[in-house]
């Protein structure tokens, strides 16, 4: 039955290619909110009848198994609560039906993409289905067609076209090491060969390839263009959840499953996790562009991750998995916040802001939420994973990474006090005077996230203990 999270919405893509335009356009964006709703009810509730059906189809020409552990339901959870959210912005921000509608078809294939990443067990599928995914980023990036998002739209293909080398190349060398591309196999053969040349190449290629996918330092520079130029529904499946699917996941899979982690591998995962919270982290305390800023937090925080990574103990990897959920969800509640501003204030420069949380208590009030959770502030979700990582670290002898992990979340409640007060505190700006709140179709997806975030927060040490 797990293939069906695959089928289900490939199905419905070609459903909605049918004639009738306007209708299937109207039609669509329900439909794959239900999906996507459907997908969180399973994650969350795991009915064995779905999940536990061990099936082999024939898909896309070629077959593929199937898994699905922790990591696994975390990545799909999280997945199905930004395509919503991201749907919801969409409704709202996007005004032309039919843009909309390139948009939702596009989301389809972004969700079919993710949700075979997330499920497969071979490595070649695994590259087809990130690809899958990444020209659909492509795609909707450019969707208003204006030449800052094509500008993004080029940069991300470029570094992705780089990856795509990278990571095909090392399939190759697989290939020819273990006759065979699925984990367990190439696990095997990788195990028997890992002092060779080869071996050590083809993982080295992988890896880079997946790092560029992440956004992470030195291979960052895509990043605050395509998530900053992108229409603000592409923003938040951007930054919530799509580059942590195609990099971040894919990383945590391989390593874990196939590469394991030899030291040059964890002394270079560590490293560049502990560049990108500080580079990401000062290079964000220089921007006066909301979506910017965002972007670049997106770095360090997705660094966190990386760095836990590296760390392989079981609490490490952990917070890793948390943190991916974590991010998920605060930096999607950030840029549906940032979509807010920009629809009332038509601007994004937080330098001509000022005292809108007079105007729109609800999105300052959420914002501020978010803020301080990605900044690790207790008892919200966010203070909880990145705790969680630091223990790690430090348990693990790792005091130096601990530490910079740890002085890092300064930086972090440094810039987004600053952009607290820049766009929301103080004195309403001139000519802001007469703005209101957004309507519901902004309103209801900052308060589900928030909920979500205060919720989390203050449950998790209380499941946490139990179990």
């Amino acid at each position: 039955m797990i293939p069906l999270l695959v089928l289900i919405p490939f199905f419905s893509l070609l459903i909605l290619s049918l004639p009738f335009k306007n209708l299937m356009n109207r039609a669509g964006l329900w439909w794959v909110a239900l999906l996507s709703l459907a997908q969180v009810a399973l994650a969350v509730f795991h009915p064995v009848w779905f999940w536990e059906s061990k099936i082999n189809i024939w898909m896309l020409f070629f077959s593929f198994n199937s898994l699905v552990d922790s990591l696994t339901l975390v990545m799909l959870l999280s997945i199905g609560i930004v395509v919503f959210i991201s749907l919801f912005v969409a409704r709202y921000s996007l005004a032309d039906e039919r843009q909309r509608g390139n948009f939702v078809s596009m989301l389809l294939v972004a969700l079919i993409g993710m949700n075979a990443t997330v499920i497969v067990t071979d490595i070649f599928s695994l590259y087809v289905f990130i690809e899958i995914t990444a020209v659909s980023s492509f795609v909707m990036i450019a969707l208003q067609k204006d030449r800052f998002a094509l500008e993004g739209a080029f940069k991300y293909f470029i570094m992705s076209a780089v990856a795509t080398v990278m990571m095909l190349s090392a399939i190759a060398l697989i290939l020819f090491l273990s006759g065979s591309t699925s984990f367990s196999a190439v696990a095997a053969a990788l195990a028997n060969s890992s002092g060779s040349g080869l071996t050590r190449t083809a993982i080295a290629l992988f890896v880079c390839g997946l790092l560029i996918k992440s956004g992470i330092v030195p291979f960052h520079g895509w990043l605050p263009d395509a998530y900053s130029s992108a229409p603000a529904p592409v923003s938040v499946a951007l930054a919530g959840i799509i580059t942590k699917v195609s990099g971040v996941y894919v990383l945590m899979r391989l390593v874990i499953s196939v590469f394991g982690l030899m030291p040059e591998l964890q002394n270079l995962l560590m490293f560049v996790g502990a560049l990108s919270i500080v580079v990401g982290a000062l290079a964000a305390l220089t921007q006066n562009n909301f979506k910017r800023m965002l972007s670049y937090s997106s770095i360090s925080q997705i660094g966190y991750i990386i760095l836990a990574l590296g760390c392989q103990t079981p609490l490490a990897l952990f917070g890793a998995a948390f943190h991916i959920f974590n991010h998920a969800i605060f930096k999607s509640l950030l840029f549906v916040n940032a979509a807010a501003v920009e629809k009332q204030t038509g601007a994004l420069n937080i330098d001509k802001m000022g005292g809108l949380s007079a105007k729109m208590p609800v999105t300052g009030a959420t914002s501020a939420i978010a803020a301080l959770s990605t900044a690790g502030i207790p008892p919200l979700s966010g203070f909880w994973s990145k705790l969680i990582i630091i223990l790690a670290l430090w348990n693990s002898g790792k005091f130096a990474y601990a530490a910079i992990a740890l002085l890092a979340s300064i930086l972090t409640l440094a810039y987004f006090l600053t952009l607290q007060r820049k766009v929301f505190f103080g004195k309403i700006a001139h000519g802001l005077e007469n703005i209101k709140e957004v309507g519901a179709g902004l309103i209801v997806p900052q308060v589900i996230l928030a909920v979500l975030i205060i919720g989390v927060g203050l449950i998790f040490p209380l499941v946490f203990v139990w179990h």
